[in-house]
């Protein structure tokens, strides 16, 4: 869920998080799914910087005049993985459709036994992993947030999927925690899941195309990568209309080296080959975007510094030795 857009349900208490237990246990979707038409009304007038970060994007995607019904669109699309997101903890893939492709790649770098590193986006829904979990319930499965950004859904996931929640790896533990952590569950075999288009606060940034312009991205999954020397599976579950999500892994790389020297080039050229995967799906499902900022000019005064990186990395293979 978007960083911009999160800011300001996240106060909204015990009530609000009551209310969506609620419904998740106890409602029905349909007539949940009811409710998102005058709530997209609502957000759509109400919430302007998003709603001119919807347009600019969809200009960008759709090379034609944007309406005010695209935007809309825009806006129930991602409310309408908001409202799945409930369901699927509640109770995985019960009352979806989920069509996945490429576990047999998958299942080839799993049962290597070394553990996998899942790479996704702020595209469609993360959730939609827990479709994995039923179908391979010998899959252990660790997902990195970071808890103190997305305190409601922390709450939603200790209050409807426990099992879930206690599987979080906790981003805001600091990186030689978070590396540790992650190495530890790749060690006993499991998956390990993380979002890769953005970039934490002070985070090192390289900027790559992306429908035609450059854009940030963060260095630190690729240099986790590196330090894990794990297989890399990219992740995209794309919300596709009703009840229907299309749950696609890619294999992206037995292992990631990012050598010593011309470390520069090589981060450049993985986060380049990721934005080209990325760009991809942008345009298979282009209202599956959920960056409701502009993405192309976030944190554009931050330099790129080769030393930062370097020291990044030297830490991260200390870490991970």
């Amino acid at each position: 869920m978007s960083e911009h857009w999160q800011s300001r349900p996240e106060g909204g208490g015990r009530f609000a998080l009551w209310l969506i237990r609620s419904i998740a246990l106890y409602g029905g979707r349909p007539l949940a799914r009811v409710i998102l038409y005058p709530i997209t009304l609502y957000f759509y007038w109400r919430r302007g910087p998003e709603r001119e970060a919807s347009r600019r994007f969809l200009e960008r995607v759709l090379h034609k005049p944007v309406t005010p019904w695209h935007v809309m669109k825009h806006i129930h699309c991602f409310a309408s993985t908001m409202l799945d997101r409930v369901f699927l903890l509640a109770r995985g893939e019960q009352g979806f459709d989920v069509t996945v492709e490429g576990l047999e790649q998958l299942e080839a770098s799993f049962a290597e036994g070394r553990g996998v590193l899942l790479l996704g986006t702020h595209q469609g829904s993360f959730e939609a992993l827990r479709a994995l979990s039923a179908r391979r319930p010998d899959t252990h499965l660790r997902v990195v947030l970071d808890k103190q950004k997305t305190p409601a859904l922390t709450q939603l996931l200790e209050a409807l999927a426990p099992d879930v929640g206690a599987s979080v790896i906790d981003a805001s533990a600091g990186g030689t925690s978070i590396t540790l952590a992650m190495a530890e569950a790749c060690q006993q075999g499991a998956m390990v899941a993380l979002l890769a288009d953005r970039g934490r606060e002070h985070e090192v940034l390289r900027r790559t195309p992306l429908l035609g312009e450059p854009a940030p991205f963060p260095v630190g999954p690729w240099l986790l990568a590196h330090s894990l020397r794990v297989p890399v599976v990219l992740c995209f579950g794309l919300y596709e209309g009703g009840n229907r999500y299309r749950l696609i892994f890619e294999p992206f790389a037995d292992r990631i080296e990012i050598p010593r020297q011309d470390r520069a080039q090589a981060l450049d050229a993985v986060i380049a080959r990721f934005a080209r995967r990325v760009e991809h799906y942008i345009r298979v499902a282009p209202y599956n975007w959920f960056n409701f900022y502009d993405f192309w000019q976030q944190d554009v005064d931050t330099a790129v510094r080769p030393d930062a990186v370097a020291v990044r990395d030297h830490e991260h293979e200390r870490v991970g030795a």
